[in-house]
């Protein structure tokens, strides 16, 4: 009866440890690789627009005077735009955030329709550096007020 040196085993069991490894990163890999959502800017997605239903984000201004409630009164239409000329139209169906307004920014996630039309699955209003929620202003106000002047003390 022959036995494999204890040499051997380890190095056997070294190579399917490694095997195993790499293939568990190869899985993932290919379960994430539809799961990844690009982000394209207006101009971009004009440019190189993604594939019809490709999962991806567009990011950009709400246009002033664009958004639009459709007969079925859930679902929205409006255009992105960004700094240049670029104007994409979309469309979403559900609860608008609280944030969401003309001229203000906008991530939408969903994809490209055939019709040129991004539907967007979810929604994400941006603020500005200078926004407070309405539950903090009063707190943001007496923030701001003056307080005692600090004193210095000096040697001589």
């Amino acid at each position: 009866m022959s036995s494999i040196k204890p040499k051997h085993q380890r190095l056997v069991l070294v190579s399917l440890a490694l095997v195993a490894i790499i293939a568990a990163g190869l899985l993932a890999a290919w379960a994430l690789r539809n799961q990844a959502n690009y982000f394209y800017l207006p101009d971009q997605m004009m440019a190189d627009p993604p594939a019809v239903g490709q999962a991806v984000r567009l990011g950009g201004m709400v246009a002033e005077g664009s958004i639009e409630t459709l007969e079925d009164g859930v679902t929205v239409a409006f255009v992105v735009t960004d700094k240049g000329d670029a104007r994409v139209p979309v469309r979403y169906t559900g609860i608008l955030p609280d944030l969401f307004v003309e001229g203000s920014g906008v991530v939408a996630e969903g994809s490209l329709g055939a019709d040129g039309v991004f539907v967007a699955d979810h929604l994400l209003a941006k603020h500005d550096e200078n926004y407070v929620p309405r539950e903090l202003q009063d707190m943001a106000e007496h923030q701001s007020e003056p307080g005692p002047q600090d004193t210095v003390v000096g040697y001589e």
